[in-house]
């Protein structure tokens, strides 16, 4: 009975060890897109202030491709033990669904990733380059209805997050638009500015510059509310269409790490986003802190998920 005991003893004491040991070297935040975007952005000062809480360095490593899946295939086969995280999209949700509707073998699955919290939610914008004639949606909207297929858009890919935006779009203004994928949100916004496409869906921190700088015009914001930085934006519902969608960002981990390690993350990542730094920098690119903790998250992704999915499903096979 007393060696079982202190077997117990000492199991309970290396894991109390384990909890306080960790991180004991650099952490990995996996961005699944190239730098610029909105994942990349918001990740970047996360890491920076989770780095001064944990003290030991966080490195943002961007793994773009196949529409984000890429770097969340990577992320979520990674060695369960908290020294890999992802910070993802919404596309986390949208790929594997996407692989259902298209008969595709999945890079991963979103079991294979456990939430730890969500950081941001931004709803999107639709712009366009401030040389084009649409002033408004509508104008947009009649071009649109008058050359189907020709007026082309810019995304993460193939039902990745800002296709499937778009399309929502499409689907309810009845138009057919030309999608053009590239691996990151900055760039995405770069060919609108370069007038290598003329729309693009995106949240508001990689736009914003450009918006200010005359070279896109915000013509619509997806979701019920006007902006509160952008006041003379409409909604898409204000406007007659039945779509709203969130740009958030949220961390994970691979599924099966220790849950002490996972507390330690989650009690970092709150840290972090109440850090002066971190607010500061977020309400310089006027991108709101929509901070949820894992199991409100979780709770958040079920609906988010099965919303996103029916989308996918309505878009069918491309």
């Amino acid at each position: 009975m007393l060696r079982y005991l202190l077997g117990f003893i000492l199991c309970a004491g290396s894991a109390i060890a384990g909890a306080q040991q960790f991180p004991d070297k650099s952490i990995t935040l996996v961005v699944p897109f190239s730098p610029g975007g909105t994942s990349d952005v918001t990740a970047r000062p996360l890491a920076q202030a989770m780095a001064s809480n944990l003290g030991k360095s966080i490195i943002v490593e961007n793994r773009a491709g196949a529409g984000g899946a890429i770097g969340m295939a990577h992320a979520s086969k990674a060695k369960p033990d908290g020294y890999t995280l992802l910070m993802a999209l919404p596309s986390i949700s949208i790929i594997p669904a996407s692989d259902r509707v298209t008969g595709r073998k999945s890079l991963y699955s979103q079991s294979d990733l456990k939430p730890i919290a969500r950081i941001t939610a931004d709803p999107t914008l639709f712009v366009v380059n401030a040389n084009s004639p649409w002033k408004t949606l509508d104008d947009f909207v009649q071009s649109a209805k008058k050359e189907p297929g020709t007026i082309s858009y810019s995304s993460s890919g193939i039902y990745g997050t800002t296709h499937v935006a778009m399309e929502m779009f499409a689907q309810a203004a009845g138009i057919k638009l030309l999608h053009v994928p590239y691996p990151g949100g900055g760039q995405q916004v770069m060919a609108v500015v370069s007038q290598e496409v003329q729309a693009t869906p995106q949240a508001l921190a990689p736009l914003q510059q450009h918006i200010k700088a005359g070279k896109l015009r915000a013509l619509a914001v997806w979701g019920s509310e006007r902006l509160s930085t952008l006041p003379d934006v409409p909604s898409m519902k204000e406007l007659g269409y039945d779509v709203e969608f969130q740009l958030w960002t949220g961390m994970f981990a691979p599924a099966g790490t220790p849950d002490d390690v996972i507390k330690r993350l989650r009690d970092s990542v709150r840290e972090a986003v109440r850090s002066p730094a971190f607010v500061s920098t977020l309400d310089s690119m006027q991108t709101p802190i929509q901070y949820l903790d894992a199991d409100e998250f979780e709770k958040f992704l079920t609906i988010d998920s099965n919303r996103l999915e029916a989308s996918v499903v309505k878009m069918g096979k491309l």
